[in-house]
Parts: C-alpha cells; structure tokens; sequence
C-alpha cells in the first residue's frame, strides 16, 4: 500500500498572501428529504457503514486532507485571542458593571432626534416598514394606546395564526406583564424607553417561566428552567416583555429553520420558502411585524443567516461580550446570544440593554471598553468619511446568483460615493481551511453537550437531520480537533492582518437568498449541504474568530426575495460596525419592502384605543 501524500504548510507569517489564489467553494453531498432521508440516517449510524460513509464524504470534500495529511506548525487557539485594540472615534462608553437602564439611556441620546410626525395609518406602497421602539414609547406615553392592548393584538395573531412562531407561549402571562407595564405608564413611571416592548427569546435560551427545549420533544424534561438566562434578566430589568419561546433548527445544528417537531417557519416574504436559521422563529416574528425586536443565538450564522433572509438586521458580538450564561451554547468557543431587530437603531438599543462580559471573561479576555456610536453629532459623517472597507473580491463574488453579490457590490459603492468612505482590496488565504475548522469545532462542542444524552437514548428522538449531523460529528477524532484549533490560530492572523489596513471587511451575509422548502421535507426533515453551504459562505470567520459582524438589509432580488450586506468588524468593534450599518440603512431605505406576511400591530393598537 502506498504512502499518502503529505502536505507540509508554512508558517503563517512565511505566507505569500499576495501569490494566494482563491479556491471556489464546492461542496459534494446529497440532497435528502423524505424516506430516502430516513434510510441514510440509518445507514449514517450503523457501527461500521456509518463510519465509512463519513470517511467518504470528508475525503471527497477534502476534510481529511486538511485534517489529517497536512502538517500545520501553529499552536493550537481553542477560544479567540486577540491584541489590545485601538480606541473607535465618535463613540460613548456604556460601561459593563452599570445598571441595563442606565445603558439604555446613554444609547438612546446616541441617536438622531426623534421625528414624532411619522403618521399612523400606512399602505403597503408607503416607504413606511415598521414602527421602531422609539414609535412604541411614544405611543405609550402620548396615551394613543397601551401595553395591555398591544398585547391583546399580538395575543389574537399568535392564537389565530397557523404560523409555528413558538415553542412556547402564554396569553395569561403576556397578559400579566402587559398590566404591569401599562400600570407604571399610568403611574407616570415607565422603567426605560424598552418598557411596554414586546420581544421573543429563541427556545435554546432560558427565560421562565416557560421550558427550554431547543425546539426537540425532550430536552425541556432533563433541563429544568429555574432562573433567566442573564440577558433576559437584563432586558426585563428595562421593562421588556417576553411573549414566549421562538421556534428554531432542532438544538441549532441547521441553517434553514427546518424542524418536523413544532412546524417549519415561513418566510414573511415568501411563505413558501425558509427564513432561515437556526434563528428562524425570531426573523420571523420580527420581519412580520408581530415584535420589534427577538434574542437568538449565533454559532454559524444562526442570527445573521434568518435576518439577510427575511430582510431584518442581525447583530453578531465579539465572543463573550454579552454573557451567554443561561443559553444551552454556554459551553461553546463560537457560539454569543445576539439581537435581530427591524431596523439598526432598535438593534443598538436591545444591544446596550443585554451586552455586557462575565466577570469571568473579562479577566480572559480583557475585552475593548463597551461603546456604541454617538449617532447625534455632527462629527458622525467625518468618522464615515475616514472609515476604510475591505473587499475580498473572488470571495465576495463566490455566490449561487450574480444579483447578491452585484447588487451589495453597488451599496458599498454608493456607501464610498455618499460619505467618503475608501475601499480597498484585501486577500484572505486558506477560506477552505477556515470553514474546516469551524465545522470541527461546533460539531465538536455541540457533540459533546449532547452525547451523554444520546447514549442515554434520546438521541433516537432527535430529528433526522440533527441526528445525521451528530454521526458525522462522531467521525472527527480528539486529533482533528486540536488540528482545528491551529486552523483558527492561522485565519485569525490572516483577518487580523487585513484590520491593519482596513476598519470593516464587507462581504454578502449570504450566497443565496431564501431557499424553496420541499414538501417532503416538512415530515421527516430535509439535509442540503449545497444550500447550507452557500448559507454560510461568508458567515463563518465572524463565529470561528469571534469577530462582531452585522447583517443589514439592502434590498431584494427580482423575486422580490431579501438581500442582506455583512460589515465584519475588529474584535470589540461593534460601535463601528453599527455606525457603517446605520449609514447603510440610510442609503437603502427606499429599497426594502413591507413582507408580504405583516401585522401592523400598532396602528391596530391605537385604532382600537
């Protein structure tokens, strides 16, 4: 038997990024849905066929090659490390130890004044999308209407509807919160300008007093929910109120939002097609109109992915900026809690309610000053016209339809155009071996949270495409593992490298817009490779590195489908890559449109006041 080759990798400073040649993505697996999905999974976890079907599938995806033929002289990186960062300009510090209301406060005078004559009543052909926070508290505190109406409406839509919002819901305790919330506005004390905003939390993080399942029949029977996840607890303190638990990809191991357990949820501007995930309940509830902004996780996208998708904003932190304490990924390296809201300024406003860094973290990772941008001065335009955005071009147009990545092409040149902003070319080595890592790592992490519960059997009780997952994350040795681990230490200096000449690296959030779901694959589940591969084309540097990153919606295709654009920012960046978003959103404010899916719960609310 002859020896197999052995690649021998430079050490990353010895590479020559600029003889780097770009490799497409091309990923080789099948399409199942329906019985023929439930036979492979058999198969996947049979003792030996399993083992040599994975054997297959990464050889021919050239994984075992990267993992297991190629010398890497790195040193392993299991959780990001980065360098002392330069100060951002133009912004306001939040402040991890004080109060979320204080926070809130600060962030709210950050931004542009409020306009109060937005009128009420809007038709589908107005510019109008949705009612902000700020319209909500105005609302409130003019008496056009209050919580315990709002909560009436939102109440009617979730118990009418047909649509698999959530996992878990309560009209008796909305209700509950609602009159209390209501109550303090009567009194003249409303708690901060979240009060009286209704908000939804993905089923992987606690919030009481509803079970968490992470959307299985089971999981919600070995985890008992006794307190709030820390960033419900620090939004409830600003007086948001929780409508329950949103529906999400099965324990988060799938970028499409598919799960035969609770429904699969629609796309609002497209019911036939995914939002999107493993977010998906949130973009929807929140692209729908029916809540101004949700909590979910983000370990491969799973915020970013369902926000580009359903034409919302998505906003990934650094890794441990927010304490994930209380979410089931609090064990992981690539995983943060994050918010989806409908517009950047609702998203900035969720964001200095929930951040904030454990006590633990913060003596790891000596995190960069919390901040936010102060959007209010006039200085704002000259910090946009200094700001530098890096372009990986071949990358950039590695998408399934020229139209994604010509289209946020054209925002990036009308961002330069309109404020000033320089674009610069970068390259970014070793994209291949980027999305090994990550893959072995959150299948890793994910696998061994699960794996005493599977051999426990409830592994039997997951659905075929988390199960199909799990016997392939059961292929990957200790070995490969650590290999993963010198592939982070290796990207990481490659984009820290390009944050040496540029502030933001943009890129689409994804490489194809919202996928048509089967039919058959609404019982037994669907597995699409392909199509998660191009879900997370450009998603993945933000998780394995733990960079902040935002999505931002630009647009549509001709199908009317959503288009989302990705600022990628420095670690402890996120007050530039919100202020380059809030530019963004001002540029393309006349290009997104109302979903197709939308309830207009406010005006309803004062009309019936």
């Amino acid at each position: 038997m002859g020896r197999k080759m052995l690649h021998v990798m430079l050490p990353v400073e010895e590479v020559d990024v600029s003889a780097v040649k770009y490799k497409p993505q091309h990923l080789q697996a099948p399409h199942l849905t329906g019985y023929g999905f439930l036979i492979f999974t058999w198969l996947m976890e049979a003792p030996v066929l399993g083992s040599l079907i994975a054997r297959f599938l990464k050889k021919q995806n050239g994984l075992t090659k990267i993992l297991r033929n190629t010398v890497i002289p790195e040193r392993p990186m299991f959780k990001p490390e980065y360098p002392p960062q330069e100060p951002e300009p133009g912004v306001v510090f939040l402040g991890d130890d004080r109060h979320p209301v204080e926070r809130v406060q600060t962030a709210l005078e950050c931004l542009p004044s409020y306009d109060s004559s937005r009128e009420w009543d809007h038709d589908t052909s107005s510019p109008f999308l949705y009612w902000k926070i700020r319209d909500y508290a105005h609302a409130y505190r003019k008496d056009f209407t209050t919580p315990s109406i709002v909560a009436e409406h939102i109440i009617s839509v979730v118990e009418k509807s047909n649509a698999p919002f959530l996992v878990s819901f309560s009209a008796d305790e909305v209700r509950r919160q609602a009159s209390a919330s209501t109550q303090r506005f009567g009194d003249g004390k409303p708690i901060s300008i979240l009060d009286g905003i209704f908000m939804a939390i993905k089923d992987d993080i606690d919030c009481c007093p509803h079970p968490t399942k992470g959307a299985t029949t089971w999981f919600h029977n070995i985890h008992t929910v006794t307190e709030d996840a820390i960033c419900v607890s620090r939004l409830r303190s600003c007086g948001v109120i929780f409508i329950g638990k949103a529906n999400m990809h099965e324990l988060g191991l799938g970028t499409t939002g598919n799960n035969p357990n609770y429904g699969t949820v629609r796309n609002p501007h497209s019911i036939e097609r995914y939002t999107g995930g493993s977010s998906s309940g949130p973009a929807a509830l929140v692209a729908s109109g029916l809540i101004s902004a949700a909590v979910g996780t983000d370990g491969g996208g799973s915020v970013r992915i369902p926000s580009s998708l359903c034409g919302i904003v998505g906003l990934k932190t650094t890794y441990s900026r927010t304490d994930i304490t209380g979410a089931l990924c609090d064990c992981g390296t690539v995983e943060v809690v994050s918010p989806l809201a409908s517009t950047v300024e609702d998203a900035m406003l969720i964001y200095a309610a929930m951040a904030g860094t454990s006590e633990s973290d913060r003596i790891v990772f000596n995190p960069s000053p919390l901040c936010i941008p102060k959007l209010s001065t006039d200085d704002n335009s000259n910090i946009l016209q200094a700001i530098r955005l890096g372009k990986y071009t071949e990358w950039f147009h590695d998408v399934s339809n020229s139209e994604i990545s010509n289209k946020c092409e054209d925002v990036v040149n009308n961002l330069a155009a309109s404020f000033g902003c320089e674009i610069l070319e970068i390259i970014l080595p070793e994209m291949e071996e980027m999305r090994t890592a990550h893959l072995v790592s959150i299948g890793s992490e994910s696998l061994c949270g699960l794996n005493a519960h599977c051999e426990a059997g409830k592994g039997s009780l997951l659905t075929l495409d988390t199960r199909t997952s799990l016997a392939l994350f059961r292929s990957f040795s200790a070995s490969d593992y650590v290999a993963a681990q010198r592939l982070r230490r290796r990207s990481m200096h490659y984009f820290l490298e390009a944050f040496k000449k540029v502030d933001i690296i943009v890129t689409p959030t994804t490489g194809i817009t919202s996928p048509v779901i089967a039919p058959s694959s609404l019982k037994l589940g669907e597995s699409d490779y392909e199509v998660q591969a191009y879900l997370m084309q450009f998603v993945i540097a933000g998780n394995l590195l733990g960079l902040p990153a935002i999505s931002v919606p630009i647009g549509h295709d001709k199908g009317g489908l959503p288009i989302g654009l990705q600022l990628i920012g420095r670690p402890w960046n996120e007050a530039t890559i919100l202020r380059v978003a809030a530019a963004v959103e001002e540029l393309c404010s006349g290009s997104r449109r109302r979903p197709s899916q939308f309830y207009d719960i406010l005006n309803q609310a004062r009309i019936a006041s």
